[in-house]
């Protein structure tokens, strides 16, 4: 029996690879709807099948889920209330805002657009309403598992390719099951409440969080469906393939 048949789904599951990476979008507004662990561990075990630098699997998940989440969340607003941010050492994946340059500048621009004042109706000027919105991130936007993805320290920056690989395998399976997922960079600069919560190492680096569950399809939110570039903005054919 596969996971599209045991799963209890409100949307339609992904019938193949494609429809999985067509489907797959950053969903930050959840049902309550439980996922069973079994589950979980199921979709968790498809994606260790991802690929690794030499099989090393660098890859670490902690899944939180019940009060051990809610606890997670109010631990994590009141850092965030208390502005104790603390970027982890060489792993800086968000960074000041005039950090980025063109095209990704005025990509980031569109997108807060289209989810702020489009979708929510939050104005660029509405301080509150975007703090508002944003401290969801920290109760995983709703969804009844939240993940935080670690990897090994050392090395680092090719544990992260791998890790990347990991969360898309993850992502994808999770599509398939008819649910749906939001990877979380806003974990990051929390990660001592994380380390402090679910007993993570220092030889270990926090990547992201991950929400998991079913999407709620009467939020605002769901409307959102980020555009993608043309296959001939960004790839280039050589030989005699090219053009």
């Amino acid at each position: 029996m596969t996971l599209a048949q045991r799963t209890a789904a409100p949307a339609a599951p992904a019938s193949s690879v494609s429809e999985a990476l067509r489907s797959r979008r950053s969903v930050r507004a959840f049902r309550p709807t439980p996922v069973p662990r079994e589950l979980v561990e199921e979709l968790l075990a498809l994606a260790s099948r991802s690929a690794s630098n030499s099989n090393t699997q660098p890859w670490r998940v902690h899944v939180v889920t019940g009060d051990a989440k809610r606890r997670l969340a109010e631990d994590l607003w009141e850092a965030l209330d208390a502005g104790h941010r603390h970027p982890q050492p060489g792993y800086t994946y968000q960074p000041a805002p005039e950090a980025w340059v063109e095209p990704f500048r005025s990509r980031r621009a569109a997108f807060g657009d289209q989810l702020y004042r489009q979708c929510l109706g939050v104005e660029h000027d509405d301080a509150e309403g975007r703090d508002c919105h944003h401290r969801r991130n920290y109760e995983f936007f709703g969804a009844p598992v939240g993940m935080i993805l670690t990897v090994s320290a050392h090395p680092l920056d090719g544990a992260l390719v791998d890790a990347g690989q990991f969360l898309q395998g993850l992502m994808l399976a999770a599509r398939e099951a008819g649910l749906d997922t939001c990877a979380q960079a806003s974990f990051i600069d929390f990660h001592r409440v994380l380390r402090r919560h679910l007993d993570i190492g220092d030889d270990q680096i926090v990547v992201c969080g991950v929400a998991l569950g079913y999407a709620d399809h009467e939020h605002p939110l769901d409307e959102v469906v980020t555009p993608r570039e043309a296959v001939s903005a960004f790839a280039t054919f050589h030989g005699d393939g090219g053009s």
